[in-house]
């Protein structure tokens, strides 16, 4: 999904488990360096999630290379322009592959 709203986004985290995802893959945006709500549902939902960035913040902003959510996300892929998804999501998929079944959420 895709939104612009924070509270949208925590919903969505906090309710993908029911809905039957095994993990998600998270581009928070502007919401990566702020958000408390974001890491909190993210911790809350316990789904391994990966934290994806088009751009490489380390090298943006200072502000920019501080995320709130990385410590409740289990990896971060970053810089790779579009292909960081997919980097991800290969990463996630390979993680969720070594689980077993009754832990894949």
């Amino acid at each position: 999904m895709q939104s612009n709203c924070e509270g949208e986004l925590v919903t969505a985290i906090s309710h993908a488990g029911d809905l039957g995802f095994h993990g998600i893959l998270l581009n928070a945006g502007a919401y990566t360096h702020t958000s408390i709500a974001l890491y909190d549902a993210i911790r809350a939902g316990a789904l391994p999630t990966v934290e994806v960035h088009i751009s490489n913040p380390d090298a943006r902003e200072p502000f920019r290379r501080r995320s709130r959510i990385a410590p409740a996300c289990m990896a971060r892929v970053a810089g790779f322009g579009p292909s960081s998804y997919v980097l991800g999501l290969l990463g996630l998929l390979g993680h969720l592959e070594k689980l077993r079944p009754d832990e894949r959420g």
